[in-house]
């Protein structure tokens, strides 16, 4: 399984570890993506993961192998939800956060 995490700074500027991800396959972690390296980055991946990076209609059109889209955020306006829906590809988000104790 390939996994692609493209916008990781966003999610982890250092401070986490992404090794559980990691055990899961094939994953590669961007700091940033620009719009223009989008598709190449995630060219073969079943999974692809974002926070700010969007997913537009045309982006999904070119990444047929793509199955899941994880939004680590609390919204999904950065992925084209009706196409992605044509395509089969489940997308989700982050529900809520809760403050640490």
């Amino acid at each position: 399984m390939k996994i692609v995490v493209l916008d990781g700074y966003t999610l982890n500027p250092g401070d986490l570890d992404w090794q559980g991800l990691q055990s899961l396959g094939e994953c590669t972690i961007y700091d940033h993506t620009l719009a223009d390296e989008i598709v190449a980055r995630c060219q073969g991946a079943q999974i692809v993961l974002t926070n700010k990076t969007p997913l537009n209609a045309q982006t999904l059109s070119q990444l047929p192998q793509l199955t899941y889209i994880g939004v680590l955020a609390t919204g999904t306006n950065v992925v084209d939800l009706a196409c992605a829906c044509q395509h089969g590809v489940r997308v989700t988000n982050i529900p809520a956060y809760y403050p640490m104790p």
